[in-house]
């Protein structure tokens, strides 16, 4: 076990403090300024092709000038040495960063083969290009990317199937530091984070990839600007398989968005319609985090969120005819997720046996919750086990604090998939997979030709044991995150899988047939 380790006998993961050594700072204030609350992006993604998974955290920083006074406001960035060693690149790497950092998106933005970063902060964002050789460039400017109030996270998706990636950046609201409202109680130490319905909404914005290093803000014609929310987190999936990538919004105590793209350069938004603006119940939540995934092997695209505490963690399953069923309760989420409050979370095989599991990184919104409330303001992150895509088993684990963002991926090369947490306030947490000990994985890393390099938006079907399973190409994650763009299958006791299908962007298929278990096959695009 390593330095800083902790896990009992049943805990899904080892928790490791130490490893590397980030605090998230959040600059309290006895105001309780909205944005306090709500930072804690970070990354998993390969930034120097080592093969090894490397690791970005955003930062805060003072307020009220909001720049980073000194190094203990810098974003970081940790190059992976391998054994679970990391190493301080960030002063190196260009990539410090600038602001009160919310959100990272990962992606290839200009087709190079190096990740490229877009970071947004309270009223701006940045993008660092990639140059290759350990460093970064700031192209916010050439590029074309717009200051806009409080973006809050991003992500990268081929919304044209032209070849290059376009932007989506999720805006929360407006906030003004000179005129925070009073929430809470008058008392010493009682004022609280104030409620989303203080705070006007905002559109969100979509910039389009010109394919030359710029982009072109479309959000208005795209059909994009017109709806208002309090957004809060964004994923992708091709839900209604007809070839084309949608985009899914998450809203604070708003209707979630689910655009629907037409193919000609604009979305409709159809959340509604689709069943998923709201809870079955008519709730309008606090919707946080949000992963857009095949969650019971049935091949078409599911949607999972996050909520506040008294709220649960909705899913809504998709049932092929572009309309998805709440299954929150029936699925035994919600009556397991109803004490806590969850922000981001991720979707993965963790113990390899076929069918994807859920990851929330847990805790209150507050943090004070003691004071008036049963709660606790730190919380333990939590495991949704999938028991055959009909239901799931939860475990809480780990130790109590108020976590925010996760990001996951193989951090140790074992071909399960681990977890990193960012805690408001607290060391930063990596989570050792310990689970499908002797059960046998495979990995496909793609790379697109034709389509956009990282070959996000391309679907995967993978036959082993009898067990047919889907996954889709996407950095996005949860709330404020990004994680690898590996796509990792569990197949059990099968020494092979018998068949791999890829479908590219393009619409172009490929086929793999006895693919050996216990590697990641690298796939080019043909």
């Amino acid at each position: 076990m390593l330095a800083g380790a902790q896990a009992s006998d049943n805990d899904p993961f080892e928790e490791l403090t130490g490893v590397v050594p980030f605090v998230l700072r959040n600059a309290a204030t006895p105001q309780k300024h909205q944005i306090e609350t709500m930072p804690g992006g970070l990354a998993l993604f390969d930034y120097d092709n080592d093969g090894l998974l490397d690791i970005y955290f955003l930062n805060g920083a003072p307020q009220p000038s909001l720049a980073k006074s000194g190094p203990e406001w810098w974003n970081r960035l940790y190059r992976n040495l391998g054994n679970w060693r990391f190493e301080d690149v960030t002063e190196k790497a260009g990539l410090a960063g600038e602001g009160y950092g919310m959100g990272v998106a990962a992606g290839d933005y200009d087709n190079d083969g190096w990740t490229d970063l877009l970071v947004t902060s309270v009223h701006f964002s940045r993008l660092y290009r990639n140059r290759g050789d350990g460093t970064f460039e700031d192209v916010t400017k050439k590029a074309g990317i717009p200051a806009t109030h409080w973006p809050i996270s991003a992500g990268w998706f081929d919304m044209d199937n032209d070849g290059d990636l376009d932007l989506f950046i999720v805006n929360y609201c407006v906030w003004d530091p000179k005129t925070e409202p009073f929430c809470g109680d008058k008392r010493a130490g009682y004022r609280t984070y104030c409620h989303p319905k203080y705070y006007e909404g905002l559109p969100n914005t979509l910039l389009r990839n010109n394919g030359d290093g710029t982009f072109t803000d479309i959000s208005k014609s795209a059909g994009i600007s017109q709806k208002i929310g309090k957004g809060m987190s964004v994923a992708f999936a091709d839900y209604n398989n007809d070839g084309l990538m949608d985009v899914l919004v998450t809203n604070d105590t708003v209707p979630n968005f689910l655009f629907r793209n037409e193919g000609n350069g604009r979305f409709t938004e159809v959340g509604f319609t689709a069943g998923i603006a709201i809870a079955d119940d008519g709730k309008i939540l606090s919707t946080m985090g949000a992963e857009f995934r095949d969650i019971d092997n049935d091949g078409w695209p599911d949607i999972f969120v996050t909520a506040l505490a008294n709220e649960t963690f909705p899913l809504f399953r998709n049932l092929g005819n572009g309309v998805f069923q709440d299954m929150t309760y029936r699925s035994r989420i919600g009556a397991a997720s109803l004490p806590h409050s969850g922000w981001s979370l991720g979707v993965a095989d963790f113990d390899l046996d076929g069918w994807k599991d859920i990851f929330t990184a847990n805790g209150d919104v507050q943090d004070n919750t003691e004071l008036f409330s049963s709660r606790a303001s730190k919380q333990q992150n939590q495991l949704f086990r999938n028991e055959k895509g009909k239901t799931f088993s939860s475990v809480v684990f780990g130790a109590r604090a108020q976590h925010r963002g996760v990001a996951l991926g193989d951090l140790d090369g074992d071909g399960r998939t681990d977890a990193v947490v960012s805690v408001l306030n607290g060391p930063a947490k990596l989570y050792r997979n310990r689970m499908g000990e002797g059960r046998n994985w495979i990995a496909l890393r793609l790379t697109g030709m034709k389509s956009n390099r990282d070959a996000i938006g391309a679907k995967v079907r993978v036959t082993a044991g009898g067990l047919t399973q889907y996954n889709h190409v996407s950095t996005s994650t949860g709330y404020q995150c990004s994680s690898e763009k590996t796509l990792r299958f569990g197949i059990a006791g099968a020494a092979r899988a018998d068949e791999v299908e890829i479908t590219w962007p393009t619409g172009r298929k490929q086929i793999l047939r006895g693919v050996p278990s216990g590697r990641v096959i690298e796939v080019k695009e043909d």
